[in-house]
């Protein structure tokens, strides 16, 4: 007896899930691709496009506006003020009568009246009050809009260091994309000696444990890169899928000046000091204004009146009366003459401490650009001695490699210089980097990031 089986059945219900799973797969890539797009970024497209999309200045930008509203307010209060009213009253009066001896005097049950004014008054002269505080609100734009550079200087310094960051981070996974691909050689070929029995068990695991530590390292190195590159996005307005690809990174050739140069470049760039300059000029107005209130006033005012005492509001001949006055008032508060003594001298402390501020602000501003300037030229100085050992790592590397094969050294010698030759380049790419950011941070300092 002979049993067969329908073979062809059973491969049609199968092949039908098998093609639906594969094209469910292909879908869910293309829909991966589509919502992580890799963007090539130089540094300067970065920067444009963080300055574009700050919220940050954009903020500051309404502060300036805040700030120009408020000067142009104060240049409003020089203007001459008026007022105009009209108003409607009825009077009843039930006991109307007054009796003076032989004569009484008996009014009418009702009134009714009507009152327009208008008046319009000028301030002549007032000490220059209102120019001072002219001077005061447009000195508070002023100081906006040095917040706004200042804010433009900090964003740029925070996209060029997180450029670089993710530069450092993207090179050296490529460091340990090639370290693999060289250890996965060198296991091959171990494995190759063992089963030939020119090397021990404990020779192709070293290889292996190398592997792994490698793999480890750039697990944490793409837990790094996704959080830059997050935060990179956000930072530039782009869609926080994007993943940005940065190119290689040729170090630009710099002159390098003094450190004097770069502290005068600080002391005439920096926003702080001109702000402070400009708190000191506000003190001063601040000083002359309470000054300018022991002064007399003089001002100017004109006013007209409709009277109207009948119950109709159109105006008849006999029925109104339109008085118009025009005059000059001078005003002195006197007690200002003492009062104000103790005003004026808490004004003055006020602006010795303005002056007092940018003296110590100066002295933090030297000291960060020598901190600054001693770490660039550390950096370059790394670069150097870095190349110097990856020469020297890369020969000791081809040394022992040749020992290797010819059996003179161990797996754990040569194992040990693929490990100095794979550090030494991944701090080679990292010092370059490095390099950069310093000089740019350097250049931050000096107030001339953005110049």
């Amino acid at each position: 007896m002979k049993i067969q089986f329908n073979t062809s059945h059973h491969f049609h219900l199968i092949k039908i899930p098998l093609l639906a799973v594969i094209l469910a797969i292909l879908l869910m890539g293309l829909v991966n691709n589509a919502k992580a797009q890799d963007k090539t970024l130089r540094l300067e497209e970065a920067i444009q496009l963080g300055l574009q999309n700050s919220k940050v200045l954009k903020l500051s930008q309404a502060k300036i506006d805040e700030a120009v509203s408020q000067y142009n307010q104060e240049k409003d209060r020089a203007l001459p003020t008026g007022s105009v009213s009209f108003g409607y009253n009825h009077a009843q009066i039930p006991a109307n009568k007054l009796n003076f001896g032989e004569e009484t005097i008996a009014l009418p049950k009702s009134a009714n009246a009507f009152l327009g004014i208008a008046s319009i008054n000028q301030t002549i002269f007032g000490g220059h009050r209102l120019k001072y505080a002219q001077e005061s609100t447009n000195l508070l734009t002023n100081i906006s809009r040095l917040d706004a550079v200042r804010d433009k200087d900090q964003i740029t310094y925070d996209i060029i260091n997180a450029y670089y960051n993710l530069y450092k981070v993207q090179q050296s996974l490529k460091v340990v994309k090639e370290n693999l691909e060289t250890i996965d050689d060198q296991i091959h070929q171990s494995q190759r000696f063992f089963d030939q029995g020119l090397v021990t068990k404990n020779d192709v695991l070293r290889f292996q444990l190398q592997r792994s530590n490698v793999q480890i390292n750039g697990v944490d190195l793409e837990s790094n890169r996704k959080i830059i590159n997050h935060n990179l996005d956000i930072l530039l307005g782009l869609p926080e899928s994007t993943n940005l690809v940065i190119d290689e990174i040729p170090m630009a050739k710099r002159s390098i000046g003094t450190l004097n140069d770069y502290i005068d470049s600080a002391l005439a760039n920096r926003r702080e000091l001109a702000q402070l300059d400009i708190r000191n000029r506000i003190a001063e107005n601040n000083i002359k204004s309470i000054q300018a209130n022991t002064t007399p006033t003089l001002s100017a005012s004109a006013g007209a009146y409709y009277v109207d005492v009948s119950a109709n509001p159109i105006p008849r001949s006999g029925n109104f009366i339109t008085p118009v006055a025009v005059g000059l008032t001078a005003s002195w508060n006197i007690s200002s003459l003492w009062n104000n003594k103790n005003k004026i001298a808490e004004a003055k402390i006020q602006q010795s401490e303005v002056a007092i501020n940018k003296g110590i602000v100066s002295d933090q501003l030297r000291n960060e650009v020598n901190q600054n300037y001693q770490s660039y030229l550390s950096a370059l100085d790394k670069i150097q001695l870095l190349q110097t050992a990856i020469e020297q790592a890369g020969e000791n590397k081809n040394i022992l490699a040749s020992k290797y094969r010819s059996n003179i050294a161990s797996a754990i010698d040569r194992a040990d210089a693929e490990t100095l030759l794979y550090q030494a380049q991944i701090n080679l790419a990292l010092a370059k980097a490095d390099a950069d950011l310093a000089y740019y941070t350097l250049m931050k300092s000096t107030g001339k990031l953005n110049k």
